[in-house]
């Protein structure tokens, strides 16, 4: 059977009856996904539908699951096929677009919303991207290509600047020349599904600053041409079009838990610690120390961490966000994590009671959570361990 020959990596797959193209998917395994329609399509009727119809499957693998998705993007855009579009409605679809200013940003908007964006502030435009995690996606171009999320001309470094995500648009290091050549161009080349000019043009740049002895800036281009190679972003693709119709319950591979501990100005302090089902998976802990903020403030040592673990493309996403703390640190999770489930566990007025406080209304997962009370109470604790334990590790130490 052909799914047999399907390999096991990244990459999209075409559903075809004779040489009419039905339906076009991205997949993080190819394998997995095609054969999970084949064995969960009885009696479920648009499922059955399509698969009665298909006489034909091709395939093309990519290096990452972002890929595929660029890929898929074309291909909707170009054939519009009858099973991608049946039953949705378009207009929903994201897309990405470049602002046009001097420093252009990328952003997201929805299909229904761009009769209203003027055209005018539009550089260029790339989707429809439908069935993923846009936020992520996002995410990971920020990291891989530097994008500016700052303004020009500001009067302290930006926080992206610090942990070295940034080339200096904030403090006018480069210039809109530099940033279109070095950001935007291969940005946009990477969008339109060229990747191997893109690290091409990088290799140039990089032998040409090692030339001019500008070895920290060769070292950075170095690093994110490896990165390229190897993007870390499986866990950005969303449900497939079968698991949507199948509606899964829910699964929940990766709980990860936030502390902060806060005593003195060098000893602030946050602890990630990362629970699957089992218990704590060890080998995933990550402790940080806090570096840009000088008082005593719980919420902005949060924020902190928060933005400098989201730096991490090479770690998995969680399927939950687990907070010490109570609504202010669950508001805060939740503008960071947009979209993951996010939810707090705080000691209660009287200081015996955990009280649950959760960041959204999905019902599934708070009555996962509910029914599984002691596990993320045990993250909870663990966190705050680790956390308390790293700051005595400093104290120690000075």
């Amino acid at each position: 059977m052909i799914i047999k020959n399907l390999p096991d990596s990244p990459g999209i797959y075409l559903f075809y009856k004779d040489k009419e193209l039905l339906y076009v998917g991205k997949a993080a395994s190819l394998k997995k996904r095609v054969r999970s329609y084949f064995s969960n399509s009885k009696n479920i009727r648009p499922i059955e539908l399509l698969i009665n119809e298909i006489n034909d499957i091709k395939w093309i693998s990519t290096d990452s699951a972002i890929e595929a998705a660029i890929l898929e993007a074309k291909y909707i855009k170009k054939f519009r096929p009858k099973y991608n579009v049946m039953g949705k409605d378009d207009k929903s679809w994201i897309y990405l677009y470049l602002t046009k200013e001097p420093f252009p940003k990328l952003k997201t908007i929805r299909g229904h919303e761009l009769k209203g964006l003027d055209k005018k502030k539009i550089k260029k435009l790339f989707g429809p991207y439908p069935n993923i995690k846009t936020s992520e996606m996002v995410r990971i171009l920020h990291s891989l290509f530097y994008i500016s999320k700052c303004e020009p001309n500001q009067k302290r470094a930006c926080f992206d600047f610090q942990i070295k995500k940034c080339l200096g648009v904030c403090i006018g290091i480069i210039n809109e020349e530099e940033y279109g050549n070095r950001v935007i161009k291969p940005l946009i080349q990477f969008l339109n599904g060229n990747k191997k000019a893109v690290i091409k043009n990088l290799e140039k740049q990089m032998k040409s600053f090692s030339k001019n002895e500008q070895f920290e800036e060769a070292n950075r281009i170095k690093f994110q041409i490896k990165r390229l190679q190897k993007i870390q972003d499986a866990s950005f693709i969303n449900k497939s079009f079968v698991q949507d119709i199948f509606k899964n319950e829910v699964s929940i591979k990766r709980i990860e838990g936030y502390d902060i501990s806060n005593l003195g100005k060098n000893y602030k302090v946050g602890s990630m610690v990362v629970f699957n089902l089992n218990g704590p998976l060890k080998k995933d802990y990550r402790k940080f120390k806090i570096k840009t903020v000088e008082k005593q403030s719980d919420i902005d040592c949060l924020k902190e961490v928060f933005k400098r673990r989201l730096t991490h493309t090479d770690w998995e996403m969680p399927d939950i966000v687990l907070v010490d703390g109570g609504k202010a640190q669950v508001n805060l999770a939740k503008k960071i994590f947009t979209k993951v489930f996010v939810f707090g566990i705080a000691k209660g007025r009287d200081r015996k009671k955990d009280e649950f406080i959760y960041g959204s209304k999905d019902k599934k997962i708070i009555s996962f959570i509910e029914s599984n009370k002691e596990l993320f109470i045990n993250a909870r604790n663990e966190a705050h361990r680790f956390a308390i334990n790293y700051q005595k590790k400093l104290a120690r130490l000075k």
